[in-house]
C-alpha cells in the first residue's frame, strides 16, 4: 500500500495549519512517489511553513524626532494628534526613524503617516507615499513675460479637476517614457490613462501658481502637482501587494503601514515602477510650463523641480519616505539641484529654499505650509461668512482663479497654517534656508468641480 501524507500527519509533526498546507502535501507525497521514507517527506514539506510572524517593536522603542511648535490650541490639538499616529506607526517592524516636519497635519486613522511626516524604514511602505505618488514642485522662469500674459496663458493651455484631457487634446508622453512604462509589470497595462492625464493638474491643493521672483523681478511660473492616475492605480496595486506579505510576514502591522520588501522580484519591480512615475510626473510638469512658453512664443530662462511625496533611497541601503516632506539632503535624485520649493497658500510667496541636510529632520524640510483643520471642519467654521464674503477678504491684491468656476474656500489662504508661523519654524530647527522668493501675483487651482458634478445635479432635481 502506497503511503499518502495527509494534513493530520503535518499537525501531529508540530506545524501550524495554513493555505500553505497544500503546497506542502504536494511537495512531500512527490517524495513518498519517489520512494521515499515519511521522515523525507515531512522535511520536504516542512519547507513551505511560513516564517514566524514579525512582532511589532515595543511602544516607544523607535523614538522619532518633532519638528513642529503648537502656537495656539487648535495648532496644540494638531502635534498631539500627529504625534500619537507617529507613535503608533513606530511599532512598524521594519521602521527605522521617523520624524515630523512644522506642517504637518494628520492624513488618516491613528498609524498613518501624517503629512508632513518622514519615515526611514528598511522596505518599501506604499501607504507611506500615499496615492498622489510624487506629489511635487516645479518653477520655470519666464525673462520678459508679464505676469498677466503668462497666468493667462497658463489657464489656456492646463487642465484641472477629475479624468484627463478630452480626446483630439490629449498628448502622448515621450517615446523612451512610454517604452518604459510598457516594460514594467505594474505599469504596463496604464498607458491608456498615461495619454489621458498628461499635461493635466488634478484637483485638492494643487496649482498653477505665477509670480515675480523677489531677487530680480523675473516672472515666474510654478506648478504642483502629482502623478494623477498612473500613479493612484500604481499606488493601489503596491498596496495589494504589500497586504500580501503583510499577511504572511506581519498580520499584526496595520495595513496602511504595510511594506514590499525590497529583495523581491516584487520589490524591485516596484522600486522600477516608481522612478518610471516620477518621470512622468515631472515630464507632466514641463509639458505644462513648455505649452505656455509655446503659446507666449517665449522661452524659458532656467527650470528646476523637486517631489515631495516620494520614497528615496540614500547610501545607508535604507528607504526614506517622505508623505509632504521635501528632500533637503545633497544628491537626492540624479536630476536634483541643490534648491527647492516650499508653497505656502495662494496669497503668500514660495519659498526657494537649500536644504541643510539636518538630522534631526532626516534630510527632509517641509513641503508647504499644512493645515490644522480638515477641509469639512474649516467650512464649518467660516460658515458665518458668504462665500463672496470670504473670497474678496483673502484673494484682495491677487488674481486667484478656479478652473471649474467654483470657489473653494477650503483652498483658501485661512485654511492653512500660518505661513509665518512655518517659515518661522523652518529656521528654527535649521531644516532649511530661505534663499529667494517666488512673490505672488496669482493662481489657478481646481475649485469645487464636485458642485456642479452631473450626479449631484441629478440628485438635487429629485429631492
Amino acid at each position: 500500500m502506497v503511503d499518502v501524507l495527509s494534513g493530520q500527519d503535518l499537525i501531529d509533526a508540530g506545524l501550524a495549519q495554513g493555505k500553505w498546507f497544500r503546497d506542502a502535501l504536494a511537495a512531500g507525497n512527490e517524495v513518498l512517489a519517489r520512494g521515499g521514507s515519511h521522515a523525507e517527506a515531512i522535511a520536504a514539506a516542512r519547507a513551505f511553513e511560513p516564517p514566524p510572524a514579525i512582532p511589532l517593536h515595543a511602544q516607544d522603542a523607535v523614538s522619532f524626532h518633532v519638528n513642529i511648535a503648537a502656537e495656539n490650541d487648535h495648532e496644540a490639538a494638531n502635534v498631539a494628534a500627529v504625534s500619537n499616529s507617529m507613535r503608533v506607526l513606530m511599532r512598524t517592524p521594519v521602521v527605522r526613524a521617523g520624524a515630523i516636519m512644522p506642517d504637518a497635519c494628520p492624513a488618516g486613522p491613528l498609524g498613518t503617516i501624517p503629512v508632513g511626516g518622514v519615515v526611514v524604514s528598511e522596505a518599501i511602505h506604499p501607504g507611506m507615499h500615499s496615492a498622489d505618488i510624487c506629489c511635487s514642485m516645479a518653477i520655470s522662469i519666464f525673462p520678459g513675460v508679464s505676469p498677466a500674459a503668462l497666468l493667462d496663458a497658463v489657464h489656456a493651455v492646463t487642465h484641472f479637476g477629475p479624468g484627463g484631457r478630452p480626446r483630439g487634446q490629449q498628448i502622448r508622453p515621450p517615446a523612451e517614457l512610454a517604452a518604459r512604462i510598457d516594460a514594467n509589470p505594474y505599469l504596463r497595462d496604464n498607458m491608456s490613462v498615461a495619454i489621458e492625464h498628461f499635461g493635466t493638474q488634478g484637483d485638492g491643493n494643487h496649482f498653477a501658481f505665477v509670480g515675480t521672483l523677489k531677487s530680480t523681478g523675473e516672472t515666474a511660473l510654478v506648478t504642483h502637482h502629482g502623478s494623477r492616475a498612473p500613479g493612484a492605480r500604481l499606488y493601489s496595486r503596491g498596496m495589494k501587494i504589500a497586504e500580501d506579505f503583510r499577511r504572511r510576514l506581519s498580520p499584526a502591522t496595520l495595513p496602511q503601514n504595510a511594506w514590499i520588501p525590497a529583495d523581491t522580484q516584487e520589490g524591485e519591480s516596484y522600486w522600477d515602477a516608481l522612478q518610471t512615475i516620477r518621470a512622468w510626473t515631472k515630464a507632466n510638469h514641463e509639458l505644462i510650463h513648455d505649452l505656455a512658453a509655446e503659446r507666449l512664443s517665449a522661452k524659458v530662462g532656467d527650470r528646476f523641480w523637486n517631489e515631495h511625496n516620494f520614497v528615496f533611497r540614500r547610501t545607508d541601503g535604507l528607504f526614506y519616505h517622505g508623505k509632504g516632506a521635501t528632500p533637503a539632503f545633497d544628491n537626492w535624485a540624479d536630476d536634483a539641484t541643490d534648491l527647492t520649493l516650499i508653497p505656502l497658500n495662494m496669497a503668500e510667496p514660495v519659498l526657494i529654499a537649500r536644504g541643510k541636510d539636518a538630522a534631526h529632520g532626516l534630510g527632509f524640510s517641509p513641503h508647504g505650509a499644512g493645515r490644522n483643520f480638515s477641509r469639512t471642519q474649516h467650512k464649518r467654521l467660516q460658515g458665518h461668512r458668504s462665500v463672496e464674503e470670504i473670497f474678496a477678504e483673502e484673494t484682495k491684491g491677487i488674481d486667484a482663479r478656479f478652473f471649474s468656476g467654483v470657489t473653494d474656500i477650503s483652498e483658501l489662504p485661512s485654511a492653512y497654517k500660518s505661513a509665518s508661523a512655518v517659515r518661522r519654524q523652518i529656521e528654527d530647527y535649521g531644516l532649511a534656508e530661505i534663499v529667494d522668493e517666488v512673490l505672488p501675483y496669482g493662481c489657478i487651482m481646481a475649485g469645487d468641480w464636485e458642485a456642479n458634478a452631473p450626479w449631484r445635479k441629478k440628485r438635487l432635481l429629485r429631492s
